[in-house]
């Protein structure tokens, strides 16, 4: 039977991603020397591999070119539509925060500019406090913003905060937590639903020893 095509999110959550598949007894070996390879074949293996950029993660399962996407609800978020999401794999934990400079007023109601990558969200959010707001999306290192003057505030991921310490800006509201999910073709489920809900078995297996452990 042709192999399952996972992909993965290059980076970080990839590193993570590989620790979670190997533990649950899925086989990563291939990953293993990856050079400049994006794409992982191995005859033998039940599962192909592709490395992509986050938002081409949902993308490539979109189109059915991945049967299974491991990528961030921060992607996921900002692309809500053409895929199932089925398991929260509980790495990659951060969350969407709101931040800026120290003399930022919050509970100004007059029209603020904010600066993002996800533009998505923070409408969302703002939508919800009854705010009317200005965006403007920024791809590169959205902190600088606040600092000269191009935006209010920013809506961006916060780990550990330490970025935003570094440039002079603070945390003044929290909007929601993040973690990396899997996700699955919609025609792919239909077709080779005992193999994916077998992946996500052993998958859930091993998150639920993981919470045990802590």
């Amino acid at each position: 039977m042709k192999p399952l095509m996972i992909a993965l999110t290059k980076g970080r959550i990839e590193k993570e991603a590989v620790k979670l598949l190997s533990a649950a007894g899925i086989d990563c070996q291939v990953l293993a020397d990856k050079r400049r390879q994006l794409v992982f074949t191995e005859k033998k293996s039940p599962y192909h591999f592709l490395l992509a950029k986050a938002p081409d993660v949902t993308t490539y399962v979109k189109h059915g070119i991945a049967d299974i996407g491991i990528v961030g609800k921060d992607t996921l978020l900002e692309d809500l539509y053409g895929y199932y999401e089925m398991l929260d794999l509980e790495i990659g934990k951060c969350r969407f925060s709101l931040a800026s400079v120290a003399d930022f007023d919050p509970d100004d109601y007059k029209r603020k500019t904010i600066a993002t990558k996800y533009p998505t969200v923070t409408e969302d959010f703002f939508q919800k406090k009854g705010e009317d707001i200005n965006i403007i999306k920024i791809e590169g290192s959205v902190e600088i913003a606040p600092l000269v003057n191009l935006a209010d505030a920013i809506v961006d991921i916060v780990e550990t905060g330490s970025t935003l310490k570094e440039n002079g800006l603070k945390v003044f509201e929290d909007i929601c937590p993040i973690s990396t999910r899997l996700i699955v073709n919609k025609a792919a489920l239909k077709r080779r639903r005992k193999e994916i809900f077998r992946l996500i078995d052993q998958l859930e297996e091993e998150i639920i020893e993981r919470r045990q452990r802590i």
